[in-house]
């Protein structure tokens, strides 16, 4: 036989360190309720495409079942650039027994280091599945709700994590005074969103949303879910429209409230100028085509919606929840109003719908800001250097 060569040797060599490498490559778990197309998702998704490939390897896991149709983007993205996605297929609460035992399974099989966990749902499940230590856990604490029932849950979970990341100081004041956490425990790592994909979206023709030609367009985008409050905006459009005869409100989103809402809409006799128009998968272009953004929150922790609309360059007229502060910056008193004080609202939007140079400036100077303060590179060094430290900590990976 003969002797291995220089090269075969050098070869050999660097087959063995990238075995190592791969060996050594911490294994991080994102574990979220479902990957539907959403701020939450989009998160965990530009999260697991961020992350540093020769230093970690993600797995993304999903309570819900595997999304179909134009709500799969977010699993296409994943797994076209390599990253496995596994799907719990819990479709309801009585499945959530069930959704824990195969997460435990999945874990177990994977053998992470780092389990991290996105939104309520997936923070109490991912602690009930236990792991004896096998892995360090981190919870994420996205929306301050005022729930107490949720909060006891909330509170329990956080209790088993290595750390709690709140996504706004907004969210980090609430865990402390509401759930009780130490502040030792939390950290703040904000949303963020890609600048470039809103600013190079290109508007669509308003008629094929059902809007009259030469329309202007106010744009609320979100569940319907009572959490958004546009039952509190349709109480106030009439008087809205009566000051902005060129405009129309159209909400984009799904959820338990829409039948309400378009009853309400119709009563109101305003049904001819809110539009209605579901689920979308082409949100930057609608913010691409609207002259503001209006968000009517009770509560939230940081809004992804508007983080977007800022890159998009919109004036926003928002509600003083949690997180939307720390968004507008120094501009935020002439953009956020209280919930339930009407005549604000409606001072608001009527203010920037009859001024278009003080809507742009305000949109110029909300996407300068997003662009700053809340970028793509922040967020995924922020969740690198988390882990980073808990693993110097001695509590590396467990295999």
């Amino acid at each position: 036989m003969t002797e291995p060569t220089t090269q075969d040797e050098r070869a050999q060599d660097e087959r063995a360190q990238d075995e190592r490498a791969q060996d050594e490559r911490v294994r991080v778990a994102l574990v979220i309720t479902e990957l539907n197309v959403g701020g939450a998702e989009r998160c965990l998704t530009q999260l697991a495409l961020g992350l540093k490939r020769s230093r970690f390897e993600p797995l993304v896991v999903s309570i819900a079942p595997r999304p179909r149709g134009d709500q799969a983007a977010l699993v296409e993205r994943l797994e076209s650039s390599g990253i496995t996605a596994k799907f719990l297929d819990a479709a309801s609460r009585w499945q959530l027994g069930a959704a824990i035992r195969r997460l435990r399974r999945v874990l177990r099989q994977f053998e992470p280091s780092v389990v991290q966990s996105f939104l309520f749902h997936a923070d109490v499940l991912t602690w009930l599945a236990g792991g004896d230590g096998r892995w360090l856990r981190f919870m994420g604490l996205r929306v301050a709700d005022p729930a107490r029932w949720r909060q006891h849950l909330e509170r329990r979970a956080a209790r088993r994590s290595a750390a709690v990341v709140c996504v706004s100081e907004a969210v980090c004041d609430y865990a402390r005074q509401s759930i009780g956490l130490s502040a030792e425990r939390l950290v703040v790592i904000p949303n963020s969103v890609d600048v470039a994909r809103y600013q190079a979206a290109s508007p669509l023709d308003p008629t094929r949303l059902g809007l009259a030609p030469g329309r202007q367009m106010i744009l609320s985008v979100g569940r319907l879910h009572p959490q958004k409050g546009l039952d509190w905006l349709l109480e106030n459009i009439s008087r809205i429209f009566s000051q902005l005869p060129e405009h129309d409100l159209v909400i984009v989103g799904s959820g338990p409230e829409q039948g309400r809402l378009r009853r309400q809409a119709e009563q109101a006799g305003v049904a001819s100028r809110v539009h209605f128009l579901g689920w979308r998968p082409d949100v930057e272009q609608l913010m691409a085509t609207a002259s503001m953004f209006v968000l009517t929150s009770r509560w939230e922790g940081m809004p992804n919606v508007v983080l977007e609309a800022m890159a998009a360059g919109l004036p926003l007229v928002a509600t003083q929840t949690h997180g939307v502060r720390e968004l507008l910056g120094a501009n935020q008193p002439q953009q956020t109003v209280r919930f339930g004080d009407s005549n604000a609202l409606i001072e608001r939007v009527v203010a920037v719908g009859r001024d278009a140079r003080l809507g742009r400036q305000i949109g110029s100077e909300n996407r300068a800001r997003v662009t700053d303060r809340f970028s793509l590179d922040a967020m995924i060094a922020g969740y690198q250097t988390l882990y980073e430290a808990h693993l110097r900590r001695g509590n590396g990976p467990r295999r």
